[in-house]
C-alpha cells in the first residue's frame, strides 16, 4: 500500500508540473503534504518537512550566496578584460569566432543562469558572425553546448536538486564530477574548432573585418559604460575567485561558508556604499530565489516522502522487478538514462521524482547514493536541448532560427558531450561500471 501511494505521489506530482497545472514548487510544497494525510501520517508532517527542510539548507545557503557572488562579479567586471581580448583575437578569421564563442559562453555561464549566458554572448557575436557570413545557428549551437556542460555547476540548477533530493553536500557529489565536466569542456572546444573550420573552409577569412564592428561587439560584451564597472579591482577579484575555487575543491570549508565569505568580502570591497550592495542584491533576487526557493520546497516533499517509508516501499517493489544482472550496473544505466529523461521531462520531475527511487533500489545492490547522484548528471547536455527548456527559446529567438533546426543539427552533438563525460566518469572510478 505505501509503494503504491508512493508511486501514485510521484505520478501526480510529475503530472501536475509537466502540464503547467502547478508550478514545481508549489507542488513540491502541496502534493506530499496530501498524500501524507490520506496515509494516515496526519500527525508527524510537521516533523517530516522540517527535518526535509533542514538536510536541504546547506545546499540552499550555498546556492543563494553563490549566485550572489557570480553576479556580483561579472557586474564588478571579472571578466571583461578576458571577453574583450576574445573578440580582439577573432577578426575576421570564422575558425577563431567559433572558438571565442565557446570561450564567452563558457565564462559567463559562471553564474549558472542560461538567460544571462545567452543574452550576453549572443549580443557580443552575434553581429561578428552577420557580418562574417556565418551561419547563427552555429552560433547557438555552440552557446547551448557551453551552457549544457556548465549547467553541472551546483548553483546551476540540476546539480542541487540532485543533492537536495539525495541528502548530499557538494564534495559528494560535484567535486568528483569536475574531470568529467573538464572533458565535456573539451568536447565543446572541440566542436567549435570544427565547426570553425567548417565555415572557414567555405566562407575564407574576411580580411576587411570592420574594426569599428568588433569595438562594438566588445563594448556591448562587457558593458561599456556601466557605473558598476571596477576595473582597478579585476586583481583583486580574480585572485579572490580563484581562492574560492581552490577552498571549494580542497573543502577548506563548507561550501555555503565560503560562498557566504566570498560575497561578504567582494561586497563589501567593490560596493562598499550600502544602498548600492541593497541595489544588488535586489538585482540577483528573482534567479536567486526562483531556485533556493525550489530547494527548500524539495526539502519538504523529500522529507514526508522519506519520513513516511514509502521511499523504502518503492524501491523495494523497483528491486524485486529489476533483472538480477542489471543491478550491479545501475550506475551506468542512471547515467545512459539521465539524458532521454531530463530531455522528455523537467529537471524537477527527474530530481525529485525519479531520482530518489534509483537510488534507493540501487542501494540494495551495494551502490551507493553518491554514485547514483554523480552518474545522473552527465546526461544534461542534452537536457538543454529540450522543448521544455525556456531559456532556449530566448536563444533561437536571439539568433533568428527555429528551435527544431538547432536540435535536428546539434541534439547529436549533445549527446556526444555527454557520453565523453560517461567514459571520463567510468575511467577514473566516478562511478562503478
Amino acid at each position: 500500500m505505501l509503494a503504491f501511494m508512493g508511486f501514485l505521489m510521484i505520478i501526480v506530482f510529475m503530472f501536475l508540473i509537466m502540464t503547467k497545472r502547478l508550478s514545481a514548487m508549489i507542488a513540491l510544497m502541496l502534493v506530499p503534504i496530501i498524500f501524507a494525510v490520506i496515509g494516515g501520517f496526519w500527525k508527524g508532517i510537521g516533523k517530516m518537512a522540517i527535518d526535509g527542510v533542514t538536510s536541504v539548507a546547506p545546499t540552499g545557503i550555498m546556492i543563494l550566496f553563490a549566485i550572489l557572488y557570480f553576479g556580483l562579479m561579472i557586474d564588478a567586471g571579472l571578466f571583461d578584460p578576458v571577453i574583450s581580448q576574445i573578440l580582439k583575437l577573432v577578426k575576421g578569421d570564422p575558425l577563431k569566432i567559433a572558438i571565442g564563442t565557446a570561450v564567452l559562453a563558457v565564462l559567463v555561464s559562471l553564474d549558472g543562469d542560461g538567460t544571462t549566458t545567452y543574452m550576453i554572448t549572443i549580443s557580443a557575436m552575434l553581429p561578428l558572425y552577420q557580418r562574417i557570413g556565418m551561419k547563427p545557428l552555429v552560433l547557438a549551437g555552440i552557446a547551448v553546448s557551453g551552457s549544457g556542460v556548465m549547467n553541472l555547476l551546483p548553483w546551476g540548477g540540476p546539480t542541487a536538486r540532485a543533492m537536495s533530493a539525495l541528502g548530499l553536500e557538494t564534495s559528494d557529489l560535484f567535486t568528483p564530477v569536475i574531470p568529467s565536466m573538464l572533458g565535456g569542456l573539451l568536447f565543446v572546444f572541440f566542436l567549435a574548432f570544427y565547426l570553425g573550420r567548417k565555415e572557414r573552409k567555405r566562407l575564407g577569412i574576411i580580411r576587411s573585418e570592420n574594426e569599428a564592428l568588433l569595438e562594438q561587439a566588445a563594448a556591448v560584451a562587457v558593458g561599456e559604460g556601466n557605473e558598476l564597472k571596477r576595473p582597478k579591482l579585476i586583481w583583486f577579484n580574480g585572485l579572490l575567485t580563484i581562492a574560492l575555487l581552490v577552498g571549494l575543491i580542497m573543502e577548506v570549508l563548507p561550501a555555503a561558508v565560503l560562498f557566504m565569505l566570498g560575497f561578504a568580502i567582494a561586497a563589501m570591497v567593490n560596493y562598499p556604499n550600502m544602498d548600492v550592495q541593497k541595489e544588488r542584491v535586489v538585482a540577483y533576487a528573482g534567479n536567486a530565489m526562483s531556485v533556493v526557493g525550489m530547494i527548500f520546497a524539495a526539502g519538504i516533499f523529500t522529507g514526508i516522502l522519506s519520513g513516511t517509508k514509502m521511499v523504502d516501499a518503492m524501491a523495494n517493489t523497483l528491486v524485486t522487478h529489476v533483472p538480477a544482472a542489471w543491478g550491479p550496473h545501475f550506475a551506468v544505466i542512471t547515467a545512459v538514462i539521465s539524458a532521454p529523461f531530463t530531455f522528455f521531462m523537467s529537471n524537477d520531475a527527474f530530481y525529485y521524482g525519479v531520482l530518489p527511487l534509483v537510488a534507493k533500489a540501487a542501494a540494495a545492490y551495494g551502490i551507493s547514493p553518491e554514485a547514483i547522484g554523480r552518474a545522473s548528471l552527465l546526461g544534461l547536455p542534452v537536457h538543454l536541448l529540450s522543448p521544455l527548456v525556456p531559456s532556449t527559446y530566448l536563444l533561437v529567438g536571439m539568433v533568428g532560427a527555429e528551435f527544431g533546426d538547432l536540435q535536428r543539427a546539434f541534439l547529436k552533438w549533445a549527446c556526444a558531450s555527454a557520453l565523453v563525460m560517461i567514459i571520463v566518469a567510468l575511467a577514473i572510478g566516478v562511478i562503478p561500471f
